[in-house]
């Protein structure tokens, strides 16, 4: 398809009088000199059958319910609609009555939108803004206002939504918009939307704690993240975190990882990690002699871990992940810290969903201790002990077939004849050694 498919769909539209405009995010993006391929237009003035018709003289129309009038072209990265007004059925995102009306005009089209500055019009043809609600002002103002009372209300969703682009663009929402969404209930939302809203801002938000800031601003965190809210007020050492509460600390290891994302092998497994990665402080938490530890609290925080991750995340290896990291997350720091041998470090990394990943992590959340810190240099530490550890597992290494080359008989007992020679290996035993150290353990325990 052509790139401008757009400007032919708008001068055939224009024929049968009609006009035709960008809407939405398109034009919000554009205005913030932001790129974003995904064209979303709008047809006001013509019959969906006329704009059907169109359709079909420009490319291969696809349907998504006739009633609904939204419509994409096969092979183009844009999406058609016709204005409509949506009247809430009922509760949750997708409980919606729709009536399609091409003639109700730009005003009451957009004023279905959620926020004043995706609520803007752009006339394909002209350039024209249309900006009924403030839009513009707004985008220059970075503040994020809903539209409409009762529309914005009807859409549980949009409280999500309004936090994500604040995390995403750095807006800041208006008083009254905040007000408002902490009258709206967010039960009825599925999960699979909320982890959608979440996920956008774990992975495009420069600093990600603005979308958790901005739900504890607008008391909505009970429903979907209980487990965060419960971080708030929950003192840590002032030596090693003169940062705060345990909710500030996760929020500040979260922007740090956001930073690193880029550089792990699951960006979105990554961030949630750093996200639940210190849950269990709100059971484990103590004083002791004008001290306040939390031991343990890297492993009983995974069950806090799995049930948050159960309500919020449908991806079984991205939970597989963040619990199989979780209770390996201090450990980097205090290996370097101590200069440990190899042999740890290459155990530490061999437990490892992502060894080198938990190396990123251990960077994001690092001890500040008291602003002095002392565990600079450790990431060249650990990645230098990472190195070490890829080069003898590249190495050959004792296998199944080489117990029986030696003349054992396969059995339940070569499970713990391989777990020995791994260790070995983990030692960083040569092959031919590690063997003769393994039939010599086989012999010891009488498998032989």
């Amino acid at each position: 398809m052509d790139e401008g498919i757009e400007f032919t769909i708008a001068k055939l539209a224009e024929e049968k009088g009609g006009r035709v405009y960008y809407v939405g995010g398109f034009v919000r993006d554009r205005l913030m000199g932001r790129e974003n391929k995904d064209v979303d237009i709008e047809v006001h003035g013509i019959s969906p059958e006329d704009l059907y018709g169109i359709l079909k003289s420009v490319g291969e129309p696809m349907t998504f319910g006739k009633s609904f009038g939204i419509y994409s072209l096969k092979g183009c990265h844009i999406d058609i609609a016709m204005p409509r007004k949506e009247r809430a059925t009922g509760r949750g995102h997708r409980d919606f009555e729709v009536d399609v009306d091409p003639f109700i005009g730009t005003q009451a089209a957009s004023s279905r939108r959620d926020f004043t500055v995706n609520a803007m019009m752009e006339d394909v043809l002209t350039g024209e803004l249309i900006d009924h609600f403030g839009g513009r002002e707004d985008l220059e103002k970075g503040i994020l206002k809903h539209v409409n009372d009762k529309s914005f209300a009807e859409d549980p969703l949009r409280v999500l939504r309004g936090a994500q682009f604040a995390s995403r663009f750095g807006f800041t929402v208006a008083r009254e918009t905040v007000e408002l969404c902490r009258s709206i209930d967010l039960s009825a939302l599925s999960r699979e939307r909320v982890e959608e809203e979440m996920k956008k801002a774990l992975l495009q938000g420069s600093k990600p704690s603005v979308f958790f800031e901005v739900l504890k601003d607008m008391d909505q965190l009970d429903i979907w993240f209980p487990e965060l809210k419960s971080c708030i007020g929950i003192e840590q050492d002032p030596v090693f975190h003169p940062e705060g509460d345990v909710w500030v600390h996760t929020m500040e290891v979260l922007d740090r990882a956001a930073s690193l994302r880029g550089e792990t092998q699951d960006p979105y497994a990554f961030m949630l990690l750093a996200l639940v990665h210190d849950l269990g402080k709100t059971v484990t938490t103590e004083e002791k002699n004008g001290r306040i530890h939390a031991y343990g609290h890297e492993t009983e925080g995974v069950p806090i871990a799995e049930a948050f991750l159960e309500r919020v995340c449908g991806e079984k290896d991205v939970k597989d992940y963040v619990l199989n990291m979780l209770p390996l997350h201090m450990k980097p720091n205090m290996l370097a810290y101590s200069k440990s041998p190899v042999k740890k470090t290459n155990r530490l990394f061999d437990s490892a969903a992502a060894p080198k990943d938990l190396i990123y992590f251990s960077m994001a959340d690092r001890p500040l201790m008291s602003g002095d810190d002392p565990f600079e240099g450790d990431s060249d530490f650990l990645f230098e002990r990472y190195r070490i550890f890829e080069e003898m597992m590249a190495k050959p290494y004792v296998q199944g077939r080489d117990l029986i080359e030696a003349g054992l008989e396969p059995g339940p007992y070569f499970t713990e004849l391989l777990d020995y020679a791994h260790k070995l290996r983990l030692a960083g035993i040569e092959k031919d050694m590690a063997l003769k150290q393994t039939m010599s353990y086989a012999r010891s325990n009488k498998y032989i």
